[in-house]
């Protein structure tokens, strides 16, 4: 003769798992965890196997699934593997849209935006893949339309410009400052700008301006790091290292205007953005050095 099962009572089931007796009598109510007998009094008893649907109960809620969920996980009518698995996507989901909202937020925080700013920042990140890119394939189709094919022009139609399946917080939040970017009308002005003017000044070969551009980059990066004013002698010194010494005012005036044509701050900016939505490695800014030649140029020499 076996000894009968042993039975707990709503009370001692909570005592022993931790799970109030509120809870566990909705639970039971619902199905999910029925009582094994009741006694005399009336009152629920609940045997070794109420305990352990009990614990898978409260595990799976604590995943976030629902009742109706649970109970046909606990019925069998559902595969504990799918429903997982379905709940990994909707997390994913949820995710995705946590990480939106924090670069958002990020960029209220740091840009101090408005009302308006901020609900246009919100709706920018929230749309789709699609969406995404299309806002970007309007920037470019507007900024360039007429114009016969260019450098710029082209790479920014060549490079793909919206989120990765998995993007990082980093490239969320680059996607937020680009969709601002490219919606900004002064910003697809100066782009077209620099698409409608020529590529190299007249005279230059695209191997001179590039032994150009390492001598700006070594000595007025130098300048600019140590705060050098171009208007000084030691900054019109450090220039004579980049250009000729006895290049006349005029000339050096009109690569002043010719370097201003193609330096631009947000430019850049947005072609950092573009390679943090590609995984690309980052490069230091430029346009301050470039900023400082232009000033070192403009200053007239002393003779």
């Amino acid at each position: 003769m076996t000894d009968p099962p042993e039975l707990f009572t709503i009370g001692q089931l909570s005592r022993s798992t931790g799970v109030s007796v509120k809870t566990i009598r909705f639970w039971s109510d619902s199905g999910l965890v029925p009582p094994a007998d009741r006694s005399f009094s009336g009152y629920r008893l609940y045997d070794t196997e109420a305990v352990a649907r009990l614990d898978l109960v409260r595990t799976l809620r604590g995943l976030g699934l629902d009742l109706d969920t649970v109970g046909k996980i606990l019925d069998r009518q559902a595969l504990l593997s799918e429903v997982a698995q379905e709940h990994v996507r909707a997390l994913d989901a949820e995710i995705r849209i946590l990480i939106l909202r924090r670069a958002v937020l990020r960029w209220v925080a740091t840009h101090g935006s408005s009302q308006e700013e901020t609900r246009l920042m919100h709706d920018l990140a929230s749309l789709s893949a699609q969406e995404r890119q299309q806002i970007i394939n309007d920037f470019v189709d507007e900024t360039f339309a007429g114009l016969d094919p260019t450098p710029i022009a082209q790479a920014m139609r060549a490079m793909r410009s919206t989120l990765p399946e998995e993007p990082s917080s980093e490239q969320v939040e680059a996607w937020v400052e680009l969709a601002g970017l490219v919606s900004d009308p002064s910003f697809k002005q100066r782009v077209r700008e620099m698409a409608t003017a020529s590529t190299l000044p007249a005279d230059q070969s695209a191997e001179k301006w590039k032994y150009q551009s390492e001598l700006i980059a070594e000595h007025a990066g130098a300048a600019v790091a140590a705060g050098i004013d171009p208007a000084s002698p030691e900054g019109q010194t450090i220039l004579n290292r980049i250009v000729a010494p006895d290049l006349p005012t005029e000339d050096r005036l009109a690569l002043a205007d010719t370097i201003g044509r193609y330096s631009d701050q947000r430019v850049e900016r947005y072609w950092q953005l573009m390679g943090i939505l590609n995984d690309r490695p980052p490069f230091p800014t430029q346009t301050p050095l470039y900023d400082w030649l232009m000033a070192a140029l403009r200053t007239t020499p002393v003779s």
